[in-house]
């Protein structure tokens, strides 16, 4: 009898733990999904403060742990993912993250932003040397062309020290196909070629709008 109970309890935490895991993963895919389609936001209005008649703009504040960055597409593997600010395990669960103490995008130096090889960055491995990127912020679209890629040690954050043009450079794990915490890191490195400004589009005028305006 001490048998049976013991077992039909054991199942019972067993169901338990399947069940709240089961609901865990389900909220954890949800938010991913939702970060993954995170719009880019409209470009901002310039913030400038009067100073005895010199308008001076004022700096922009660094995004917090977790904030929207920007959107990276590599077209010609179908790759959109939203970065997120941060390379720490929370935030690189839920999309790409920005490197700590790295360029933003925009920045003069090396834009760093890491990704997981089997979920973010699955089509990283199939980039090739001269394929497009594109990072796309509030105010700007950056270009870029695939210059290089290679393989080193976790330890060799020369990686994203900076050139002698803007850069971008997607780090992930490697092998692709190793179980458990791979022990390499697959880099592949970008120079800016084209850069243009985002605008707010005009809003529509409404139907009659015209005619009004001119009685």
């Amino acid at each position: 009898m001490k048998t049976a109970t013991f077992l039909r309890w054991l199942e019972r935490v067993l169901l338990a733990t399947g069940l709240a895991l089961s609901i865990w993963c389900g909220a954890v895919l949800l938010d991913a999904h939702f970060v993954a389609k995170m719009p880019v936001p409209d470009p901002p209005k310039a913030e400038a403060v009067p100073t005895e008649g010199i308008v001076v703009t004022l700096p922009r504040v660094a995004p917090v742990t977790g904030s929207w960055v920007a959107r990276l597409d590599a077209p010609s593997v179908h790759l959109s993912a939203t970065v997120l600010e941060g390379s720490d395990d929370g935030t690189l669960a839920r999309g790409a993250g920005h490197i700590e103490d790295t360029a933003f995008p925009g920045q003069p130096g090396n834009v760093g932003i890491a990704g997981h090889r089997d979920t973010t960055f699955r089509a990283v491995r199939n980039l090739q040397v001269g394929d497009p990127l594109e990072l796309t912020t509030g105010d700007s679209i950056y270009r870029y062309s695939i210059t290089k890629t290679f393989i080193v040690e976790p330890e060799d954050v020369y990686v994203l020290d900076p050139g002698d043009r803007p850069m971008l450079t997607l780090v992930t794990c490697y092998p692709f196909t190793f179980i458990g915490h791979a022990p390499h890191r697959y880099i592949l490195q970008a120079v800016l070629v084209d850069q243009e400004a985002r605008t707010i589009p005009d809003a529509p005028v409404p139907a009659g709008g015209a005619g009004k305006a001119g009685q």
